[in-house]
């Protein structure tokens, strides 16, 4: 046993001297902050599954409500999963832990997907509460018995304890999506011939996600500098912050029933990536993915911004403000008699 343990100093040792910036997903934190994170977490869902129950109690439920619902969501995804990485110290196994995350990205936008294809947004038995509630256990349990028991060997499967909850999340994942895939390729859509919403391909819109997934995965094989291996906490972020991004794109197409485009201009960020390592990285890479974060922040705030107030000037509602109507412009007068 004190063999075992020795081996095990010494291959985290090693491991932090290839890869210092490890050190930050591998440390210790103090027992108090998993158990805040923990319950965070559970405030967080508490509040999120019954804010539509209050809206329509309170009859100010809009449009506006939705997309703050579902994009809050989209963006809270991966930052959930990037803690849930950390707290498992996932950092020892890249693989998994890029694995784990791009899935995530994945399966919320399948939910929206399936949505835009029959109309209605369905939940399985086993769905994001679940997967949230297994996300709360690993931290409780952290806050109990320290980071390092996620270390500990199963005996009977000889794995890291670490990789259980991995697996259990990856069985619900392949469910969700035998769930989601039977709605969209076997039962059709609402519109016309078995169509989307607005009446476009029911497939099409596995392809600006699927961009993401395969930008990030070639970007991380290629990479001369092991990008993703010495910053994965940048790497996630500004990848997830991309997947959120075209995820509100697919709902605010689904509430207006407009086709969902290929292009984004999120993608800047990672074609900046990918183009610098075609010409053998003419600029550091880690610049470039820093680059690539502030870039897919500003365009997510930016594309935020300009559809809320889309929203407010065509519905005449206020922002965080449900007790008043703005006053009614010469603009939007003109429009309404015209139309």
């Amino acid at each position: 046993m004190a063999q075992d343990r020795m081996f095990s100093v010494e291959f985290y040792r090693g491991f932090l001297e290839t890869y210092p910036c490890f050190l930050g997903i591998l440390a210790v934190a103090p027992r108090w902050a998993y158990f805040l994170s923990g319950l965070g977490l559970f405030i967080y869902q508490t509040l999120d599954a019954i804010d539509g129950k209050q809206a329509r109690r309170t009859k100010s439920s809009t449009p506006l409500g939705e997309l703050f619902d579902h994009g809050c969501d989209s963006i809270s995804t991966g930052t959930v999963i990037l803690g849930a990485s950390i707290v498992l110290q996932l950092g020892t196994v890249p693989g998994w832990l890029l694995a784990e995350n791009l899935a995530s990205y994945f399966l919320f936008y399948c939910a929206h997907w399936q949505t835009y294809v029959c109309g209605t947004l369905k939940f399985g038995k086993l769905d994001v509460t679940e997967g949230q509630i297994v996300v709360i256990l690993v931290c409780m349990l952290t806050a109990l018995f320290g980071p390092e028991i996620w270390t500990y060997e199963v005996p009977v499967f000889h794995i890291e304890l670490k990789l259980v909850p991995v697996y259990a999340m990856f069985f619900g994942a392949v469910l969700m999506l035998k769930e989601a895939f039977h709605v969209i390729f076997m039962q059709g859509g609402v519109g016309k011939n078995g169509s989307t919403v607005a009446g476009t391909s029911t497939i099409f819109p596995v392809f600006p996600i699927m961009s993401v997934v395969v930008l990030a995965i070639i970007i991380q094989q290629k990479s001369p500098s092991m990008v993703f291996e010495n910053h994965p906490c940048v790497y996630l972020l500004a990848f997830g912050l991309l997947s959120a991004k075209i995820t509100n794109r697919l709902v605010v197409a689904h509430m207006t029933k407009s086709e969902m485009d290929l292009w984004d201009t999120g993608l800047l960020g990672p074609a900046a990536l990918f183009l610098n390592q075609y010409f053998n990285c003419w600029l550091d890479e880690h610049l470039v993915l820093w680059f690539c974060l502030i870039w897919v922040l500003f365009d997510l705030l930016r594309y935020s911004t300009v559809v809320c107030q889309e929203i407010c000037e065509h519905l005449r509602i206020y922002c965080f403000v449900i007790t008043s109507r703005p006053p009614l412009t010469k603009n939007s007068s003109n429009n309404g008699a015209s139309s």
